[in-house]
């Protein structure tokens, strides 16, 4: 079975304030067993334009990324990180298919 994703672009425009989001973040990430695989490591852009911060989460499957956004646990950590940053997440399903020999 395919594994669900975020995949988040941020610009933390609170420094202080985004560090309550990331320990409010935690506790829905642990209720639904997410694990980073990406946390904001270096990084260039080689074409477009993106945000200064990138992160991506791995979750069991795409309907268990899909309900740790949706969950009370994550909305209450939504609201300070619309506080303390500028930030797109795509929740994506993984692919699972043939890859390239």
């Amino acid at each position: 079975m395919a594994k669900g994703y975020w995949i988040a672009h941020v610009d933390v425009t609170d420094p202080e304030g985004y560090k309550g989001y990331l320990a409010a973040n935690a506790v829905a990430f642990a209720k639904f067993g997410a694990r980073f695989l990406v946390r904001a490591g270096r990084g260039e852009v080689r074409s477009g334009v993106l945000r200064a911060r990138h992160v991506v989460l791995e979750f069991e499957d795409y309907a268990t990324a899909l309900a740790c956004y949706d969950s009370p646990e994550y909305r209450r950590a939504m609201a300070i990180r619309y506080a303390a940053s500028l930030c797109d997440v795509v929740v994506v399903e993984g692919y699972d298919g043939p890859q390239p020999g």
